[in-house]
C-alpha cells in the first residue's frame, strides 16, 4: 500500500525510513533510524526529486506510481549521486524510459561509474545558475561542490521559494508521522541528531559550506527540502545560523567537555574530579563521555559544540589508548578546529600517550593546548589535586566564566 504526503497543492512526499539499519554508512549508529526523502511535483511536467535507498524500493516504487495516477514522468532531478538516494536510478528509467534526468556534468560521471545504462542519451546537463520551467514552477539550479560529494547542486524552486537542499540541512533520524519542524520541538527533539549529522558527514567540509551559505543568503528561502529529516519551515534562520557555527569551527556553548578512557579506573577518576572542581567554580553544561562505551559520532558532535575540550587517557601498547585514538584521528579527520584543548595522561610505567595525542592535535588549525602537564601513574594521588585545581583555575579563566 503507498504511503504518500501532500505538502503542498502539487508537491508530494513520497520518501520512506528505516529503522532497521544499525549503521548508516556503515559507520554511524542511528537508533532512531533514518529517512530517506523524495518528492513529486505534480507541474505541467512532473518532476521526481531523487530517489531513495534500496531498503525502500518497494514502497517508493508504489508510492511512485500512486502520486503519478497514470502520468507520464518527465524529469528526474538528480541532486546527489550517493546510492541512499540514487540506487534506484536505473529501475525508475526502465519504467519511465521517457524521462530526462536533470543533473550536473560531475553526477554524470559518477552515473557511468555505478550504471551501465545509457546516460548520455537521456541526461540534461546543469551549471550554475541555469534554469528550468516545468509550467507553474521555475527552478534555479545551483552547484554545491564538496557539501559533501565534488557533484552536488540544489534547487530553489522560485514559486514555492523553496530549496532542495540535497544533504544540506539533513538529519539523522527517521519520519515519525510528523513531516514538517513545525511539528516537533525543534531545539530538544532535532538540533542534536542534526548536528551529529553535519559534523559526521559534512564537517571536514566548512568552506564549502560558507560558499553555499552565501548563494541561499541570496535567495528567499521559505522551506527547506532535504534528503535526510524533516522539511524546515518555522526555523529556517536558527538551522542557517547554527550551520553558520558549525562551517566556521565556531562553538556553540562557553563550557567543557570532557572526553576521557579508563582501563581500571584511574584516569576515569581524575576526570571526575576534574569535572567537580570546575562545576564548583561556575562552570555549567559541562559534558562527559567514556569513549571506550560512546561511539565517536556523538562524541565528534559534542566536539563541534563545545568551545574546551579535555581528553584524558592510558598508555597503550606505548602510545593512546586505542578507543581515543581513534577518536582522536577521527576529530582530525573532520577538520576540528578553534578549540582550547586539555591533555591528562597515565601510564603506569611509561606515560608516552600525551605527547602522541599532541602530535594529532596540534595539526588543526586554530587548536590551542592549554595546559599539558598533568601526568597520573597509575592513580591520581593526594598531591596531585592541587595540580587539578590549578588546571580548573587555568580553563575557568580561558573560558570566561
Amino acid at each position: 500500500m503507498y504511503d504518500i504526503r501532500k505538502i503542498s497543492e502539487d508537491v508530494l512526499y513520497i520518501g520512506c525510513s528505516d529503522r532497521r539499519l544499525a549503521l548508516f554508512e556503515s559507520a554511524y549508529p542511528i537508533p532512531n533510524g533514518v529517512s530517506y526523502n523524495s518528492y513529486l511535483i505534480l507541474d505541467e511536467k512532473t518532476v521526481l526529486m531523487d530517489t531513495v535507498d534500496k531498503s525502500c524500493s518497494g514502497q517508493f516504487f508504489q508510492n511512485l506510481e500512486a502520486a503519478l495516477d497514470g502520468r507520464n514522468l518527465d524529469y528526474l532531478f538528480v541532486h546527489h549521486m550517493e546510492p541512499d538516494h540514487c540506487a534506484l536510478l536505473e529501475d525508475v528509467i526502465s519504467v519511465y524510459p521517457e524521462v530526462k534526468i536533470v543533473t550536473t556534468a560531475k553526477s554524470v560521471a559518477l552515473i557511468k561509474q555505478f550504471f551501465d545504462f545509457d546516460i548520455d542519451s537521456k541526461v540534461m546537463i546543469v551549471k550554475e545558475g541555469d534554469t528550468l520551467n516545468t509550467g507553474k514552477h521555475e527552478f534555479i539550479f545551483t552547484t554545491a561542490p564538496m557539501v559533501h560529494w565534488p557533484e552536488v547542486m540544489v534547487s530553489y524552486d522560485k514559486t514555492d521559494k523553496a530549496l532542495y537542499s540535497a544533504d544540506a540541512f539533513g538529519s539523522f533520524g527517521a519520519i515519525n508521522g510528523n513531516l514538517f519542524d513545525t511539528e516537533v520541538d525543534f531545539e530538544k527533539d532535532y538540533i542534536d541528531e542534526a548536528r551529529r549529522y553535519y559534523t559526521n558527514i559534512v564537517g571536514k567540509y566548512g568552506p564549502q559550506v560558507q560558499m553555499l551559505l552565501k548563494k541561499a543568503s541570496a535567495l528567499d528561502i521559505q522551506t527547506i527540502y532535504p534528503l535526510h529529516g524533516l522539511i524546515i519551515k518555522d526555523n529556517i534562520s536558527k538551522f542557517v545560523e547554527k550551520y553558520d557555527k558549525w562551517s566556521r569551527y565556531e562553538a556553540e556553548e562557553k563550557s567543557v567537555l570532557i572526553a576521557y578512557s579508563s582501563v581500571y579506573g584511574g584516569t576515569e577518576n581524575a576526570a571526575n574530579i576534574l569535572a567537580g572542581k570546575l562545576a564548583d567554580r561556575g562552570v555549567k553544561g559541562i559534558k562527559m563521555y567514556d569513549v571506550s562505551h560512546t561511539h565517536s559520532s556523538y562524541v565528534l558532535s559534542d566536539a563541534f559544540k563545545y568551545s574546551h575540550i579535555v581528553f584524558a587517557t592510558t598508555t597503550y601498547n606505548n602510545g593512546i589508548f586505542e578507543t581515543m585514538e581513534h577518536l582522536l584521528h577521527n576529530i582530525s579527520a573532520h577538520n576540528l578546529q578553534n578549540r582550547k584543548v586539555v591533555l591528562i595522561q597515565n601510564g603506569s610505567w611509561a606515560p608516552t600517550c600525551g605527547n602522541a595525542m599532541k602530535t594529532i592535535l596540534e595539526n588543526l588549525k586554530g587548536t590551542e593546548i592549554i595546559d599539558e602537564s598533568i601526568c597520573i601513574k597509575s592513580a591520581l594521588k593526594e598531591e596531585q589535586l592541587a595540580e587539578l585545581d590549578n588546571l580548573a583555575d587555568k580553563m575557568v579563566s580561558s573560558i570566561g566564566n
